[in-house]
């Protein structure tokens, strides 16, 4: 029954390249991006055409590919220098999200032995990846559903779902399996401040796959908390560190303090892609920052009064003693640290 609630996929490779629905123009528009070569994937990147830790791993895969097409085509004999600056680009478009480098990794070894045009065995690694991020959302979903008793309601922060991934999601299909299961009354989220990913693309893939969501400013969750009846925080990551810290959207962070401070559970469901065990600590996470418009600025027009200025940091981390369930495709982790991590890693 859960298979049922997906219906969308961000991301889809073609002959001409590769098109990425354009996610700063939901809910109100739906168009794809063709990008036919690697400067336009980093663009996409970093200006959020695709956005999500395990979606942005995802487009990097083909993006290679992309790199590699180009590359030969004008020097056969000698494209592999000017591969190696591509790739260097590509991994600086956004550095938070570790699935990004993670897929260049995986990409890289391939290109060892090569004879001839490398696209055809690098597009099947693309291909790969992009259909294991599928299952392993689909695995994660089961994983993380089990640990809700229901009914019950939920809260979700940002966009986790099909948007954010190869499809199905990682905290939204958590919602989505516990939801086909009959285990949540109801879904909240979060409008997500200042890029309103709450409000514009979990509402509206929610919406699609017929799922009723009710949508709160970020500052009213506490309040929510307080008044019973919720039991999760459900949420995703671009980065775990060797500890269990998390870095997420901002905001997650004052989630898990009011989440422990009423009660509740928290999750945070992600592949292990998404794990970086070269860093102990999350205080070792690079966090990005974006323009102060986004913050200033509503719609391009202004909110603030003029001389403001505005910290508008795009991630937080959560400390792992806030996390209360860490769910992977490779099993659940309750009160994630680093022995749990790395027994986590050791399964295989």
């Amino acid at each position: 029954m859960s298979a049922g609630f997906d219906r969308v996929r961000p991301i889809a490779w073609t002959d001409e390249g590769l098109e990425l629905l354009d996610q700063r123009l939901l809910p109100g528009e739906e168009r794809y991006l063709l990008c036919q070569d690697v400067a336009a994937v980093a663009a996409a990147i970093r200006d959020m055409v695709v956005r999500g830790a395990p979606a942005i791993g995802i487009a990097a895969a083909y993006a290679v590919v992309l790199a590699a097409r180009a590359r030969y085509a004008a020097s056969p004999l000698d494209w592999r220098g000017a591969f190696a600056e591509d790739l260097a680009r590509l991994a600086e478009s956004r550095p938070t999200a570790v699935n990004l480098g993670w897929a260049l990794a995986r990409m890289r070894p391939l290109l060892d032995g090569l004879d001839g045009d490398p696209e055809p065995a690098l597009l099947a690694e693309a291909e790969r990846i992009h259909s294991e991020d599928l299952a392993t959302n689909r695995r994660m979903g089961e994983l993380g559903a089990a640990c809700i008793e229901g009914p019950t309601a939920v809260l979700t922060h940002c966009n986790t779902g099909s948007l954010a991934t190869g499809g199905y999601g990682t905290a939204l299909g958590v919602i989505r399996s516990a939801w086909a299961a009959g285990k949540l009354s109801r879904v909240y989220a979060d409008e997500t401040r200042p890029w309103l990913q709450g409000a514009r693309l979990t509402a509206w893939e929610l919406g699609r796959d017929e799922i009723p969501v009710c949508l709160l400013a970020d500052a009213a969750a506490p309040a929510l908390m307080r008044q019973g009846g919720l039991s999760w925080v459900i949420v995703g990551a671009d980065r775990i560190t060797a500890n269990g810290d998390v870095a997420n959207k901002i905001g997650t962070y004052g989630l898990a303090l009011a989440a422990r401070a009423h009660g509740l559970r928290f999750m945070v469901v992600a592949p292990t892609s998404t794990v970086d065990m070269s860093l102990a600590s999350g205080d070792s996470i690079p966090i990005e920052s974006r323009p102060a418009e986004e913050v200033l600025q509503l719609g391009g027009q202004p909110v603030a009064a003029v001389g403001a200025e505005a910290w508008n940091p795009v991630f937080d981390v959560t400390p792992a003693e806030y996390v209360d369930v860490l769910v992977t495709e490779r099993g659940v982790v309750e009160r994630p640290n680093p022995e749990r991590m790395a027994g986590l890693l050791a399964r295989g």
